[in-house]
Formats: C-alpha cells, structure tokens, sequence
C-alpha cells in the first residue's frame, strides 16, 4: 500500500490538481503514486552514517530500546511498515526466509509508521506482531520519527545498514527473498574476510513466549449459515476452519493447524492464514490468504482441495488470464458464481462453482477509491472504478457491497448484466480530489458525511448493511432507503465486555436468525449481536482445542549446538524416579531472561517414562541451576540418555540484546538399585 497517492481524474481539472499536489501527512506525501522499484535495492552514493532510532515509542519483541550500536557486526535491515497494508504484509515471510537464512548475521527490526489512527496505538500494534507471526523486534513509529529521519516515502521500504553502522541501500516497495539474499551473499562473504561480522547469535524476547494459548486465534471471518444451523469460522491464525452450531456446539475442525498448502482429509490438510468464506450446497470455499489461493472444503467428503491459485502471489499488474491470485481476503456467493476481493491487487476477481479460473472482475489494479466503470482488463485504465485494498463482500442480489478497508469506503458493484455497469460508493471518499486514502475517522449520520476507519466487514441484511467498522472497534449499521449511518454496538476504546458491549478490531460479520456473528479478532472469540434484543454475547464452544506452540523434536537444537558428552553412569531410582541436576555457566555479566524461559527435552531408550520422553519442560526456576524429576517405567536397565537444553541469555543491564544458546548432554545411564548416588550431574561453561 503506497504512501503516497494522487490518482488518474476523470476531469482535466482533477488531473492538473493531481500532478501539482503538495499536501504532506506525516513527513510523506500522499498525493501522488509511487511505483515499487524492481531489481536488487538501490545503493546510495555515498552511504552515510545510519540514523538513530531513539526517540519514537514503544519497543515491541525486543524486551527493550535497541541501539545501532549495540548491532555492530550485524546487517540490520529496517522494514518500515504500517499493518493494515497489504503490500507491508506480503513483504513479512520474505523477511522471515532472510533471518532463517541468514540468523547469525542479519537483524531485521520492523518500524511501524501506522497510517490509521489506531495503528499508532502500541498494543495493537503488539496484537499485529502476534497475528502476523513477527520474529523480529518492532518499533513504534506513531509521530513518523523515524520514518523522517530515512526519508521514508511509502509503504513498504526497506533500509539497509552496514555491519559498521552505514546505510547503504534502500527499497520501495515489495521485494523476494531471492533478490535478497543475491543482495546479501556476496557482501557478507566480504565483510566475514574484512573481519567485520559478529556472528554470535541474537535472539530476542518475543510477545510469543508470554502469548497466552486460546481456542481461537486471530479469527478473521465468519458464515452463518441458517438452513443448516451451521456457523464455519476462519480460525486466521490456528491456520484452520472451525464449524459449529450457531449455539456454538462444536462440529468440525478442518485443517492441522500447521502452515502449509496440503489438500487431503480435515487432519492432513493445511491453510495460510485463510480469511473470506463462501458457502454453495456442500462446498465450503475459503480464501486461503497468504497460500493465494481459494480452497474448497468438501463438508460431504471432509475433504480439501485447491481450484483457484497456484500458491504463487500474482504480479501487482496482473495480465488478464493469469491464472496467478494476490491474497483472497472476501469471498460472496451470488447464484453459481463466487466473487472475491483481491486485497493484494485492489480488484474483484469471479470464480464459477462449476469449475474453470479465476477471472478479473472489476477494478483497473490502481490503488485508490475512484467511481467509474465496471469492466477493465488493463491495468490503470482512465474512467474505470479503482478499489484500495477490498477486503469485506456481501450482496442483496443486485449489488455486490465491497468494505473497501483502505479507503474506509464502502462499494457498490452492479451484478445485473442489463443493468448499469458503473461502481458507486455508498459511504466514502471517492467525491474527494485528493487523499481519498487518508481521510478516515467516526462519524455517524447521512452518509454522505459519514467516516469509517478501515472497515474489514460487510453483510446486506434486506435494507441495511451491517459494516464491521474495524479499527472504530464498533459494528455500524446503513439504512439504504434513509442514506444513514448510526453506530449499532460498541466504543472507540477497545474491550471485550458484552454489557455495554465493547469490541477489538473486529473483522468479520455474517447474519443468521435475527442475529449477527462478529469474528472479534483481537478478542480472539465470536460475538453474537441480538438485533431483536439489541444484546451482545460471546459465543461459548466447548471442546475446541488450541493447537499449541507445535515444535518439531528436529528443531529444538539450534544449529550448530554444542553436545557434552559425558562418562558412563549409574545412578539408583527412588520411587519410580532418578534426578538429573543440570549447572549452566553463563559468560560473566550475563543472566537468563527470565521472560523468556528455559526449556528442555529428554530422549531414553527403555526407561524413561513415554509421556514424558521427547516432549518440551520447562523447569519451575529461572535459576542457571535447576533440577529435573526423571520418571521411569523401568527401574532397572541401560540406555543412551540425552538431555538438550535450550535457553536465552542476556547481558546485565541491556536485556534487549539477547542470545539463544543450546546444548545436549549425552551420555549412557544404567538403572541399578546398588549404585552409590541417585543423582546425575551435568555441567556446561557458555562461552
């Protein structure tokens, strides 16, 4: 999502107005359209010393204010992002291959500009860290410091910094991870033979350690369906689909919880975030975000497959017949017919139940809220409606409704062929000559002088649409005949209560029965909204498990992890039990985080008890000692016995910078009621 927008106007009159705009917000400016760079980022001449980062807010999954300093020998790459944008969002797992690649040497740190006024509030931008998966520390940005002191234009940009605390590129716009790490390898060869690296690993205090586990995570979109009693969940970040009852009695769970693309039965399959739903006879539809793809859910079969997408994010300017999707948000049924908001290319795409591709619906690919025609197969084509980031559907069988979140606008598309073909905003900024993208707030009355703030939702409801206006935390509601807007139910302030009933970005809304369903995201729950009692509840579904922080045995090593071997041993069981007394060493003027605990894993052959063989402890201490109960379904016999530790490490004073360090002690142990001690001692220096 540009920063920057002065959009193509129908007139000559907004089109002079266009090129000579000089509004800025924030230290950017938003009148006119920047074009992503391609190819490797742009080295400045000459690099200059980076600037600070002191002095804007909160720090986010670092435990602390980071100093460039104090990141001397790293390559630090600054991501400037703001997180209701879509383009900033397809940047964040390229990011993450380039830690993985590269964890001894390249620090990313994410400063958050926000656009949107709640996007300047540090705790959502806490509950985005944890809904996008963010590895990295993050930064609040709310006054655009930062952002000013890189002369930063758009949304996303990368900077890149040198390990002696030079910048010396930059990047507009997104970028792979290959064109990265061609960037990235040949520098850091000579940087490692110029002695400049520091590659002693860095790990920081993410929100995840502290991250409470929840039935629910991030739910992104909800269908009610109420001939078949039946409600289907986008259970966004558990990366699955929850069906219950619309009482919330639980029914199914479709999908392992792992990211992934697999079709295959509910517990092979596997999703990426998955958002809009759409439901047609016994198939489930599902816009499988980040994966860029539309799955379908067979309810008859309890099987998934892929008809729409090849898992490849399309080109920002898409060629007609692509067969290629960017991130599916919204999905609406009309007839045969599934429409779909392409929040990744600011489009509607249709796709036919019957089979065949997805194809480009509406909207010439630019980024704005503009009226126009329906029908463009060119990208930026003059007189055609533009949409900016739609990301909600809902229909009365004649229109198709469009929460158009980055232009807080709501849309009208025609869906009669005979009828007329051009797209109207309902409520919105589209009569604006100028920053149509940032012109957002909550205003109630005629719509005409109404202002939502980035709505994600929208459900028809015979004369009435119902508008989950997200970043308002509140459920809004427009009478079409009245052209007026009024808040139904909810605060600013974000909360959780339901008497008075408060919300917390909620993102999806669907009807059934009188009632209205409301994924509440941050809330991590589903809220039902009475219309008759005009009373909100929190849908209770029991039995519904989290899927937990799953770790593979296989990645709880670190690479390149020390093993201590150590002599054989006996040791003597006492009540179906031996102790294992465990001294780490830390390097002087070190401790453990103690916000970021310890944890251990134990494999034995033969004795140890298998409930707790191979699975993550964590001890009741936070001390560099710590004693572990070994249980035992043997008292007697030998084994290879292996204990791996795994463990953050900070230095005193300065807990932002962080190291993870792990090591396995390895050794035989024989079971031997005769043997002089019932205690193993295992000891190792960090160095």
């Amino acid at each position: 999502m540009n920063a920057r927008h002065c959009r193509w106007s129908r007139s000559a009159r907004q089109f002079l107005t266009a090129l000579l705009c000089v509004a800025t917000v924030g230290g950017f400016s938003p009148c006119s359209q920047a074009v992503a760079q391609r190819g490797d980022p742009q080295l400045l001449k000459p690099p200059r010393v980076a600037p600070s980062l002191a002095g804007a807010g909160e720090w986010i999954n670092s435990g602390g204010p980071l100093r460039l300093r104090d990141l001397r020998g790293k390559v630090v790459i600054l991501d400037f992002w703001t997180y209701c944008c879509s383009n900033c969002m397809h940047i964040l797992p390229e990011l993450k291959k380039l830690e993985r690649a590269y964890p001894n040497n390249v620090v990313v740190i994410g400063v958050h500009s926000g656009k949107f006024a709640a996007e300047h509030n540090a705790t959502n931008i806490r509950e985005a860290v944890l809904r996008h998966d963010i590895e990295h520390p993050v930064v609040n940005d709310p006054n655009h410091l930062i952002w000013r002191r890189y002369d930063v234009r758009m949304w996303p940009t990368l900077c890149i910094i040198d390990p002696s605390g030079r910048l010396i590129a930059r990047h507009e716009g997104e970028i792979r991870f290959p064109v990265l790490d061609r960037f990235l390898r040949g520098r850091l060869a000579g940087y490692r033979k110029m002695r400049l690296l520091d590659e002693t690993p860095l790990r920081f205090e993410l929100e995840r350690h502290s991250a409470p586990l929840t039935p629910l995570r991030f739910p992104g979109k909800v269908l009610a369906d109420e001939s078949s009693d039946r409600l289907f969940i986008a259970d966004s970040s558990h990366n699955r689909i929850v069906i219950t009852k619309l009482n919330g009695d639980l029914i199914d769970v479709v999908g392992s919880g792992a990211i992934g693309k697999q079709d295959g039965s509910f517990q092979e399959s596997s999703f990426d975030h998955p958002q809009g739903l759409a439901l047609f006879k016994q198939s489930l539809y599902v816009a499988d975000t980040e994966n860029h793809n539309i799955r379908v859910v067979d309810l008859a079969t309890k099987r998934v497959s892929t008809v729409a997408g090849t898992g490849r994010q399309a080109a920002v300017r898409p060629r007609p017949g692509s067969r290629h999707l960017n991130s599916p948000w919204g999905l609406c049924l009309h007839k045969e017919t599934i429409y779909i908001a392409m929040a990744g290319s600011h489009q509607l795409w249709k796709l036919s139940t019957r089979g065949g591709t997805a194809k480009w619906f509406s909207g010439n690919g630019v980024e704005d809220i503009v009226d126009g025609r329906l029908k463009s197969t060119v990208f930026g084509q003059l007189g055609y409606a533009s949409y900016a980031q739609p990301s909600g559907l809902a229909t009365d069988g004649r229109w198709l409704y469009v929460a158009d979140s980055e232009g807080s606008s709501i849309r009208a598309v025609p869906l009669r062929i005979g009828g007329t073909r051009y797209v109207r905003t309902v409520l919105g900024t589209s009569a604006l000559s100028s920053n149509r993208l940032f012109t957002f707030g909550d205003r109630d009355g005629p719509v005409a002088n109404g202002l939502l703030q980035h709505p994600l939702g929208v459900i028809c409801v015979g004369q009435r649409l119902y508008v989950a206006d997200t970043y308002n935390n509140k459920i809004k509601v427009i009478d079409l005949k009245s052209s007026v807007i009024r808040t139904l139910a909810g605060t600013f302030q974000p909360g959780k209560s339901d008497s008075p009933p408060r919300f917390d970005e909620p993102a999806g809304i669907s009807y059934a029965a009188g009632k209205l369903y409301v994924a509440d995201t941050n809330n991590h729950a589903i809220r039902v909204l009475d219309l008759t009692a005009r009373s909100v509840s929190t849908l209770a579904i029991d039995g519904l498990p989290s899927p937990g922080p799953a770790e593979p045995a296989t990645a709880f090593l670190l690479p390149g992890s020390q093993t201590v071997m150590f002599e054989p041993v006996s040791v003597k069981p006492v009540r179906n039990r031996f102790v294992v007394d465990v001294q780490l060493e830390l390097p002087a003027g070190h401790k453990l985080n103690p916000s970021a605990p310890l944890q251990y894993t134990i494999q034995a052959g033969g004795f140890v008890d298998s409930d707790f063989a191979g699975k993550t402890q964590i001890p009741e201490t936070t001390s560099t000692r710590f004693t572990v109960q070994v249980p035992l379904q043997s008292k007697t016999g030998k084994s290879r016995f292996e204990l791996a530790v795994k463990f953050f490490y900070c230095q005193q004073g300065l807990e932002a910078i962080c190291r993870i360090a792990s090591v396995k002690f390895a050794g035989d142990v024989m079971l031997s009621a005769k043997a002089p001690s019932t205690r193993l001692q295992l000891r190792h220096t960090v160095r």
